[in-house]
């Protein structure tokens, strides 16, 4: 299979991860205004899985080090596909929970408390499991991307289509989110094997990882979000009927093209997790939230009717380049 031997080939692949996970969720604004999140995130599961399925059979099936795709999957014992296969069903209804919250509560409240306790939530839990990286400047980094990120909550809150939406069941929602989806990473990392080029038999290698994840978010999404169709905590429930009478091959095809987006900077995040540690790997993707405000900034145009917010940005921007590369130069310190 294809791996790295390098930090510096780990960075470069958790910034591909940063790019893919801040980019994925444009697929759903491409989406028709009649096409409801729950809908577009059946695609969005069977584009995540199609994916991890595509890099397995390549890249973890190519070369001469490790262990080729099946052949690592069919060696692997219950516990290592019981982990991964949890840590896909957590990450998903995390994952539709958060949007909830953000269609309750607005951008300004539930993503810096999703995301940013999440973000805080998964590098202490990966480092604590596998403590690679100077804890002092990592931790230090991480406090500055959560900082950008409550920053970037005042810039939202001066949006004047998020004023007012701040409620109780949005912040008790956005806690309950950020916390499952800082413990999805863990369950994937603890299912996976310590040496790449050398795996020890009954564990996994991060392309069968990142397939058996994707199986628990799919699997999942028959109880999740089938639950959330019927029983909507923000808009109208709609039905399974509507997936087959409204969907259009443009719509499905958007929709997977997310999954596939935001899988692809999953396996390349867990490739880059040998060189780069767990906790710096997982705070690395979880930059997503620049990639994100710079695709809300400079593409969607998303403030240009706000007043007073550039400063907000500018600080915002600032503090997520200094966190990011204080993350990443704690592992050569």
């Amino acid at each position: 299979m294809v791996i790295i031997h390098s930090y510096a080939w780990a960075v470069v692949l958790t910034v591909i991860t940063m790019l893919c996970w801040g980019s994925w969720a444009n697929t759903q604004k491409m989406a028709s205004k009649k096409w409801a999140f729950q809908l577009f995130y059946w695609d969005y599961s069977i584009g995540v899985l199609l994916l991890s399925l595509l890099l397995a059979f390549t890249m973890g099936s190519l070369g001469i080090e490790g262990r080729g795709f099946i052949a690592d999957l069919s060696q692997a014992d219950s516990n290592s596909l019981f982990s991964a296969f949890l840590g896909g069903a957590v990450f998903n209804i995390a994952n539709i929970l958060l949007v909830a919250a953000i269609a309750i509560a607005g951008m300004a409240v539930a993503f810096p408390i999703g995301i940013g306790l999440a973000l805080v939530i998964g590098v202490v839990v990966n480092f604590i499991a596998t403590p690679l990286g100077n804890p002092l400047i990592l931790f230090v980094g991480v406090g500055l991307v959560t900082a950008a990120i409550v920053v970037d909550a005042f810039a939202y809150r001066k949006l004047p289509t998020s004023t007012g939406k701040s409620t109780t069941k949005g912040i008790l929602i956005s806690l309950l989110a950020g916390f499952l989806m800082g413990f999805f990473y863990r369950f994937v990392a603890a299912s996976m094997v310590g040496d790449f080029a050398n795996p020890e038999a009954g564990k996994l290698t991060p392309y069968s990882a990142s397939v058996v994840f994707s199986l628990g978010l799919l699997v999942s999404n028959f109880v999740w979000n089938t639950i959330f169709m019927y029983k909507p905590l923000a808009g109208e429930k709609v039905f399974y009927a509507d997936y087959f009478k409204l969907g259009t091959p443009k719509l499905h095809l958007i929709g997977i093209f997310g999954g596939a987006i935001w899988s692809l900077g999953m396996t390349f995040n867990i490739i880059a997790s040998e060189q780069a540690g767990f906790a710096i790997s997982y705070g690395l993707g979880q930059g997503a939230t620049l990639v994100a405000a710079l695709w809300g900034v400079f593409i969607w145009k998303e403030f240009k009717d706000a007043k007073g917010v550039k400063g907000l940005l500018t600080a915002m921007f600032m503090l997520f380049f200094v966190g990011l590369a204080l993350i990443i130069l704690s592992r050569l310190y």
